[in-house]
């Protein structure tokens, strides 16, 4: 009808054909009028054609998406419900091997129960601290994350997170450094995620930068407006074409180097979900064997001055 009156230059519709003891049909129907002199139609022609393969092909296809979201929803589900389960336990494991560690109640006799109760107090520390990993990324990707943004100033997290690099900066021998200008403007960000992301990123620094390397941490304002924070290092570096696999949750460029430094390579897919989170985006710039460089950088909409 919409034809017949000018609005639409041809029509189609599909529709499908039912024969009792027959398969069911689709079928694709197009055609337009011809008008006489006076805008009246007097023909119609076109053309009907059998699309039940296509029709067939577009359900197997939207089948197997609902099932791939299904497994995947269910796969976050299970990642967030284990990582519950096993922070309880943990937490008492870290918490009476701290007790042990310290000899709160008396000492504990020979001196390797001491070293025992380090071991096992480092040991939880560190698999907390994975299971803490998995349980944001699950999180993140249902969107039910705890993010909580107010109006932060960096310099206090710029020096917190160095503070806290430090003692594993020495350790590798590596030097730590900062370029921190003092009139940088606050930002509007959750503090602890924001953390979170700058600790991510500067103790992969660490991790992969050889002894008497060099980590720096940057901040600057743009011309427009944009924010910048950046780590730099003078690590191992990896190739362009293995940034986009860094990326992809529990995932290793090399297996070799899962096996030299260890990690579950959720930290740089864990940032860049805080970061997107923020309302911010990342840029990892790298060399083979010269150093890597992350970015952050934030609208001028997230910042206060």
């Amino acid at each position: 009808i919409r034809h017949l009156k000018g609005e639409i230059p041809l029509f189609e519709c599909e529709f499908r054909v039912v024969k009792r003891g027959k398969p069911l049909r689709w079928i694709r129907n197009r055609g337009l009028a011809l008008f006489n002199s006076s805008g009246r139609a007097y023909r119609m022609t076109g053309s009907m054609d059998d699309i039940t393969a296509r029709k067939q092909a577009e359900a197997a296809l939207l089948e197997a998406k609902e099932v791939a979201e299904i497994a995947s929803r269910a796969k976050t589900d299970f990642l967030a419900n284990v990582s519950h389960e096993l922070r309880t336990p943990l937490n008492a494991i870290i918490g009476f091997s701290d007790l042990m560690k310290s000899e709160i109640f008396g000492a504990l006799g020979h001196e390797k129960y001491s070293d025992y109760a380090h071991t096992i107090n480092d040991s939880g520390q560190h698999l907390l601290s994975i299971i803490n990993d998995i349980l944001d990324v699950s999180q993140i990707e249902v969107g039910e994350l705890n993010f909580i943004p107010e109006i932060v100033s960096l310099e206090p997290v710029f020096e917190s997170c160095l503070r806290l690099i430090k003692e594993r900066a020495d350790i590798n021998n590596l030097i730590l450094k900062s370029s921190i200008p003092n009139n940088l403007p606050r930002l509007r960000a959750d503090p602890r995620r924001l953390k979170q992301i700058l600790l991510n990123l500067l103790s992969n620094a660490v991790k992969f930068t050889p002894k008497k390397g060099s980590i720096t941490l940057k901040a600057h304002q743009t011309k427009t407006g944009t924010l910048v924070i950046s780590i730099e290092d003078t690590g191992i570096g990896i190739k362009a074409a293995d940034i986009p696999k860094v990326m992809t949750p529990f995932a290793q460029v090399d297996s070799r180097l899962a096996r030299e430094y260890d990690g579950t390579g959720l930290g740089l897919p864990l940032t860049k979900g805080l970061i997107d989170l923020h309302g911010a985006r990342m840029k990892i710039r790298s060399r083979l064997r010269k150093g890597t460089s992350v970015s952050v950088y934030f609208p001028p909409a997230m910042l206060v001055h």
